[in-house]
């Protein structure tokens, strides 16, 4: 294994080696379930995707950890503000566990429909509300907190490495004003909390009663209990989006080294913004959009996920809806071009060995997706090893090559008659005129073919 990651501790790339053999503690930050994903936040999980095929492509053996927030995170990284499920589910009138639930199933379809792995085990912040008052109570008897009058909060000063992610210079812009300070009671401006107390006058949906009183954990503090108590106080890699770097993974840092007295993850990984117009997407901007809102345009989410893949994750991607359309193009011409010859159980050892090698440098994608095409555009009819080859390293692309190159040698192979019906289908279902779609459904199936709907459109084949 020759396989190269940039670490955003040492700020630096290096070959990458495991702690343990040839197994791989992996934790990656996960979604706070309040409202839908959108698709920079989807970037995020695509890249730690990518991440975990490359590291399996390589013999290693995954144990991928990501959380669930479903309590504790405020509307201000200054620990002011609203829990924001609690100020979700009083704007949408619903049960702050219900709304939880909701978003957590929107956001595993949003991630079935990109291709993404399931992780070896999803974390529910709520369900690790014990070892969360473990940690706090640890951090507390090693001298490390202090309480006011909202909270217990960590000391950052007592804390020599506090701010070692993000750098000096940036740790320094940090303290004289990026995190305005909101709470006089704070000591420093970065100290952040660990346990909130629950507001006199008002009464929350999630509490639980705690050494120092009746509230609720600090966003920072689940990921570091849930990570430690699933993997272990030192893993191998940390993931998560740029903006984590200088308040939610610091501070992760700081409580889990101060708690357990050593390394907290060997490796730390980022992936960039996706941008709109050149300002970074998100939810509290209003300018973002969902995966959703791709499909009703018609767009196939895999489209998106190739989309994605033509930016090293290490560099912003700004977001236009002309690039959506080329990606899905492109994407259609690649599997038109591997539809054109049936692969062989061999494979193309050059063009392996290329591949591999981009995607080992980091997650190249982009020199990979280059690479790939510079194969599919020789003249003449293309290598079926080539083809192979491709397929085979559809298992860290993602894209679903292999089912999508079969549908398209279904619907190559159609008689006129029956693809002219399809079409017809396809545009009264684009229309929702269902009554006409059931009707050329049965068309077709009187003619002796049988038409399924799936995510990816009709799929046909004969009775």
């Amino acid at each position: 294994m020759d396989l190269k990651l940039y670490n955003s501790l040492t700020r630096k790339k290096a070959e990458f080696k495991p702690l343990n053999g040839d197994s791989v503690s992996l934790y990656t930050c996960g979604p706070t379930v309040y409202n839908y994903l959108h698709i920079g936040n989807l970037r995020t999980y695509v890249f730690e995707d990518v991440l975990r095929r490359v590291l399996q492509h390589n013999g290693l053996t995954v144990n991928h950890v990501m959380n669930i927030t479903d309590v504790g995170h405020l509307t201000d990284d200054a620990d002011s503000g609203e829990d924001k499920l609690e100020k979700a589910a009083k704007k949408e009138g619903k049960d702050v566990w219900e709304l939880s639930q909701f978003y957590t199933k929107q956001f595993q379809k949003d991630f079935a429909a990109l291709g993404i792995l399931t992780p070896t085990k999803y974390t529910l912040a709520t369900d690790y509300i014990e070892q969360q008052i473990a940690l706090v109570n640890t951090l507390e008897e090693k001298g490390f907190t202090y309480s006011t009058s909202d909270g217990v909060y960590f000391d950052t000063s007592k804390f020599k490495k506090y701010g070692k992610l993000m750098g000096e210079a940036n740790l320094k812009g940090l303290q004289e004003g990026a995190r305005v300070e909101k709470n006089s009671e704070k000591l420093n401006p970065t100290d952040f909390a660990l346990w909130k107390f629950s507001p006199k006058d008002s009464k929350r949906q999630m509490e639980w009663d705690s050494p120092w009183g009746k509230g609720f954990p600090g966003w920072h503090v689940e990921c570091s209990a849930m990570a430690q108590s699933e993997l272990g106080d030192t893993i191998d890699i940390h993931c998560g989006g740029i903006d984590h770097i200088p308040v939610h993974h610091s501070n992760e840092i700081a409580q889990s080294e101060a708690a357990a007295g050593k390394p907290f993850a060997k490796w730390w990984c980022h992936g960039e913004f996706l941008v709109i117009d050149e300002a970074r997407m998100g939810k509290s901007k209003g300018n973002f959009i969902t995966l959703g809102t791709l499909v009703k345009k018609n767009y196939d989410p895999l489209a998106y996920r190739y989309l994605l893949l033509q930016t090293h994750y290490r560099k912003q991607l700004n977001f236009t809806w002309e690039s959506l359309d080329a990606a899905q193009k492109t994407l259609e011409k690649m599997v038109a071009r591997l539809a054109t010859v049936t692969p062989t159980p061999m494979r193309h050892d050059a063009l392996y060995h290329d591949i591999e090698k981009a995607l080992n440098d980091d997650l190249n994608a982009p020199k990979a997706i280059g690479i790939i095409w510079k194969a599919l555009k020789k003249r003449g009819p293309v290598d079926p090893d080539i083809v192979a080859t491709i397929l085979l390293f559809d298992d860290i692309l993602g894209l679903d090559l292999a089912a999508k190159v079969a549908r398209k040698k279904a619907t190559q192979d159609l008689p006129k008659n029956i693809q002219k019906l399809l079409d017809a289908r396809e545009d009264a279902r684009l229309k929702k005129n269902w009554e006409e779609s059931d009707a050329l459904r049965e068309e077709i199936r009187k003619k002796g073919w049988k038409v399924k709907d799936t995510e990816d459109g009709q799929e046909i084949e004969e009775n």
